[in-house]
């Protein structure tokens, strides 16, 4: 194992595929190596070595990042412009803070179960994630945060 693998993924030893998965008709008893990509950078890079994801794990972890960083993003210009146009009134400064603040960690939050919910029914489904698949659902989430957030779907409840 070169060090640099070392470095981006953590290492674990699996037997039987208890999902089913993409184990077909091989030996169940025959011990793999498996590798799990959580490296921020391979998952900003879209690089994963295996060229899908696998594990429950690395599905959740994929999804919830690229949910994340959409959501910084949008969060951020979304400040950016509160601040600007808030500038001149007293407690601007706060209310956009507390505003952007609520917001990121409400997104945040539902993010975690949202990534949960879509990893979770690819690894029962036995299917592999591609990365670009990862980055469309984290993005997607956001996207429908903040379609969701602009209609007046919730008003009519």
């Amino acid at each position: 194992m070169s060090s640099s693998k070392a470095t981006y993924s953590h290492l674990t030893k699996s037997g039987a595929n208890p999902g089913g998965g993409s184990a077909g008709g091989r030996n169940m008893n025959t011990n793999r190596d498996y590798s799990i990509n959580l490296s921020v950078q391979q998952v900003l890079s879209l690089w994963v070595q295996g060229t899908t994801l696998q594990h429950f794990t690395e599905m959740w972890y994929w999804v919830f990042l690229w949910c994340l960083f959409s959501s910084l993003f949008v969060h951020g210009a979304v400040g950016l412009l509160m601040l600007v146009m808030l500038q001149r009134h007293r407690r601007g400064r706060v209310i956009t803070l507390v505003l952007v603040s609520v917001g990121f960690l409400a997104s945040l939050a539902g993010g975690v179960i949202t990534s949960a919910a879509v990893a979770g029914v690819y690894r029962v489904a036995g299917k592999d994630m591609a990365p670009l698949q990862a980055l469309v659902f984290g993005v997607g989430q956001t996207t429908l945060s903040v379609i969701i957030s602009f209609s007046r779907i919730l008003a009519t409840l």
